[in-house]
C-alpha cells in the first residue's frame, strides 16, 4: 500500500532548530509545484493555489505551530509569522559569521609581512573553515550580501 501521508521534507520543529532548511525546503517545493507567486508581496495568486500553498506548508509544521496558526488563511502571512517567531536563528548565524570574517582579516593582517605564498597557505585553512560553515548553514548569496 502506497503511504499517502510522506513528507516532502522535513517537518518544522516547534523549537525552530531547522528552520533555516525548512524554509529553503518550503521555497524549492513552492516553485516546483509552480506555487511561488504565493508567497510574493501583492500576488493574483488563485485561492486554489493559495489553498494549495497552504496545504503544502501545513503538512510540513509540527502539530502544535499547526494549532498556533490554525486561523492563518493565507501562505505568505503564515511564512511571515514563522519568520518573525525564528529569523533571530540567521541573526545568531550572521553574527557568528561576522566574527569568523574579523578573525580571518586579523589573521591576513598579520601575514602581510610573510611572504605571498605564507598568506596563502595561512588562508586555506580559514577559507575552508568558513566554507563549512556556510555549507552548513544553507545561506544564500543574498544572505551574504547582506552581512
Amino acid at each position: 500500500m502506497v503511504n499517502l501521508a510522506k513528507l516532502d521534507f522535513v517537518v518544522l520543529d516547534i523549537t525552530g532548530k531547522n528552520y533555516l532548511t525548512w524554509v529553503v525546503d518550503v521555497d524549492i517545493h513552492l516553485e516546483a509545484g509552480n506555487l511561488v507567486k504565493t508567497i510574493k508581496e501583492e500576488n493574483n495568486a488563485s485561492s486554489q493555489d493559495r489553498a494549495k500553498a497552504m496545504i503544502l506548508i501545513c503538512r510540513h509544521l509540527d502539530k502544535r505551530l499547526k494549532s498556533e496558526y490554525l486561523t492563518v488563511e493565507d501562505p505568505l502571512a503564515l511564512l511571515k509569522a514563522l519568520r518573525n517567531k525564528y529569523n533571530h536563528q540567521k541573526m545568531v548565524v550572521d553574527v557568528n559569521i561576522h566574527l569568523e570574517a574579523e578573525n580571518l582579516a586579523e589573521t591576513i593582517k598579520e601575514e602581510n609581512n610573510a611572504s605571498s605564498q605564507d598568506r596563502a597557505n595561512a588562508m586555506i585553512p580559514i577559507r575552508r573553515h568558513l566554507d563549512e560553515r556556510l555549507k552548513s548553514e544553507y545561506l544564500t548569496v543574498e544572505d551574504l550580501l547582506a552581512l
